[in-house]
């Protein structure tokens, strides 16, 4: 008996979507941040530019919030920033 394999059913993602998606030690390379202005330029003001390279570091026990490596600094953000800060 033959078993049919779909491929694009089992195929791994295509890389992170936002920096939720980074394992520890992991990094991306940030597109845009989808907040609002006022909440957007106080991440920049933080590091977080686009184009610029985000490393994932450690967590607080019970995974939030979480320490991202940005512009030479460690940066904490919770779980619901995280999630609007999207990678290319």
């Amino acid at each position: 008996m033959q078993m049919g394999f779909n491929k694009s059913a089992h195929a791994a993602p295509a890389g992170p979507r936002n920096l939720t998606a980074l394992k520890k030690g992991e990094s991306g390379i940030l597109d845009r941040i989808d907040m609002s202005d006022l909440d957007a330029q106080r991440l920049m003001e933080l590091g977080f530019l686009p184009g610029h390279t985000v490393t994932r570091a450690h967590a607080a026990p019970g995974g939030d919030p979480r320490v991202f490596r940005v512009d030479g600094s460690e940066v904490a953000l919770r779980r619901e920033t995280a999630l609007h800060l999207i990678l290319r």
